[in-house]
């Protein structure tokens, strides 16, 4: 689990690097992040894969957005209203169950 966590920080981190115009070059930001120049490429790739618009600014000397971009990555809560209902099932897993009020009452969203 920790290698996990590792790599969201370095993704944290590399995101806040970018906002402030701090990478600096591939070998400078890898330093940075204390990772392999591999590693930062591969995160890199990643990043782009769930559509950052990660590029490099050979003016800027750094890491860019090239559209306006927000990274967020976790599990969040919400307060269930009405009909819904949290579902837990036998192996811990956790699912909302909504009761639909529409055309068929019964439908339910899980």
């Amino acid at each position: 689990m920790r290698k996990i966590e590792r790599q969201i920080e370095v993704i944290e981190q590399l995101d806040q690097f970018i906002r402030l115009g701090e990478t600096g070059t591939p070998d400078q930001l890898a330093e940075k992040l204390e990772i392999s120049k591999t590693s930062l490429f591969q995160i890199i790739i990643a990043m782009k894969q769930l559509n950052a618009s990660i590029v490099f600014d050979i003016k800027l000397q750094s890491y860019v957005f090239e559209k306006s971009t927000n990274f967020r990555y976790g599990f969040y809560t919400r307060r269930l209203y009405g009909e819904e209902v949290l579902e837990v099932s036998s192996n811990g897993t956790q699912s909302i169950i909504a009761s639909v009020d529409f055309k068929y009452p019964s439908l339910r969203i899980v």
